[in-house]
């Protein structure tokens, strides 16, 4: 099981941290991790109450929260 930083989960989409390996020109491989851009924003939920959220800025593009 792996450990996710809950900061750094989308709350939308739940999109997360994904381990991968950065590869150089010369292929050197190195672990590295891939964050999404996580934002903690204010935005109405589907009652219309207002709250703080961790969501990624794509779901912010696509319009998926509203924003107060």
């Amino acid at each position: 099981m792996e450990l996710i930083e809950m900061s750094k989960v989308c709350e939308v989409c739940g999109k997360h941290p994904v381990a991968g390996r950065s590869i150089s020109h010369s292929h050197r491989v190195s672990n590295r991790v891939f964050r999404p851009n996580v934002q903690k924003i204010t935005i109405k939920d589907s009652n219309g109450h207002v709250r703080k959220a961790n969501v990624c800025t794509s779901c912010m593009k696509a319009g998926k929260v509203e924003r107060a």
